[in-house]
């Protein structure tokens, strides 16, 4: 199989998620220190703050929407299909995680839905796509 441009799409938001936890971590050892961070959760120690739990929660939602997304790339790349729509599916999606995230860690209502609302029309163009041409 070849490295498509939905999958080299899909290599880049793994590695945009993979980074995600270095704000709210560095965020954690600021407020608690080294030593407290890599301890086990303990209800004493500082909570993290706000914009930090804002991007660990931007974090989880996007590991759990690449869970849907990354087998439509997949599946778009063994099967053949690579169209217009499904590379500008892919790309959509990976700006629109991006500015997800950072919307999110910004605390903007608003742009965060439009953000997720991108992502979740770029994953169903994806399947559109590729139902499409089953």
């Amino acid at each position: 199989m070849k490295l498509t441009p939905e999958l080299h799409v899909l290599v880049l938001v793994a590695i945009v998620t993979a980074l995600m936890w270095l704000p709210y971590m560095l965020a954690r050892i600021f407020t608690r220190g080294l030593v407290k961070t890599m301890a086990n959760p303990d209800p004493s120690f500082k909570p993290d703050p706000a914009w930090a739990e804002r991007a660990r929660r931007a974090h989880a939602n996007a590991v759990e929407n690449l869970a849907v997304f990354a087998p439509l790339a997949i599946v778009a790349a063994t099967i053949g299909v690579s169209t217009p729509t499904t590379v500008m599916a892919a790309n959509i999606y990976l700006w629109a995680r991006i500015a997800h995230f950072v919307v999110y860690t910004l605390g903007i209502p608003v742009l965060r839905s439009l953000a997720f609302a991108a992502g979740f029309a770029a994953t169903l163009a994806m399947a559109g796509a590729i139902l499409g041409a089953t």
